[in-house]
């Protein structure tokens, strides 16, 4: 098998994330896995609004390209989703529109086909973001993304992490764990290109 390449980040940019710290449990279950993971926090990469007046007067903003190329070079993402009125976030929403933008000579959705992705979410509600991975699940698959079936979500995860980021819960830690492990492996298996 090849080292499977991986893209880890959070539709939240709140410096205090639930979802970061979700994310980054799965982010350790792929590298025991053997992959390769790059963390994307985007508070450090803010994009506009998508525009598509601002794209024909400007371009692609430079922190789209920048984000469209971190996409391109994995061949999968791990994702937490936060639930905005049980659905996907802004933000979230945001970077996938921006980055579905073809750049001159780019073939459509090329940050998009041939990946494979996990999904999970952490909430202060009970169905822990479940409502939300629903919206985010269909978006992504319609744009030629292979979402597995595997996904978890965290309720009452205002209370679930120790003061380490970990989940006090063993079996969920142990699940998220399983989250980037599976997405490792199978990215691995697909042997997809970058």
């Amino acid at each position: 098998m090849t080292t499977a390449k991986i893209l880890a980040f959070a539709g939240s940019a709140r410096h205090d994330s639930i979802n970061k710290k979700l994310v980054k449990i799965a982010v350790e279950g792929a590298k025991a896995a053997g992959a390769e993971v790059t963390y994307l926090d985007f508070r450090d990469l803010p994009l506009p609004l998508y525009d598509e007046d601002l794209e024909v007067a400007e371009g692609i903003p430079e922190n789209v390209l920048k984000l469209k190329a971190l996409m391109k070079a994995h061949q999968g993402f791990l994702i937490a989703c936060p639930e905005y009125n049980s659905s996907i976030t802004p933000l979230l929403k945001n970077a996938i529109d921006w980055a579905s933008r073809s750049e001159p000579g780019e073939p459509p959705l090329a940050c998009f086909n041939e990946k494979v992705a996990v999904l999970m979410s952490a909430s202060p509600g009970t169905l822990g973001g479940l409502r939300g991975l629903v919206h985010v699940r269909s978006i992504l698959g319609n744009i030629g993304v292979l979402v597995l079936p595997d996904q978890q979500a965290i309720g009452n995860a205002h209370q679930a992490f120790d003061d380490n980021g970990n989940l006090k819960d063993e079996a969920k830690q142990t699940s998220i764990l399983q989250l980037g492990n599976k997405l490792a492996t199978v990215a691995a298996k697909l042997n997809l290109p970058v």
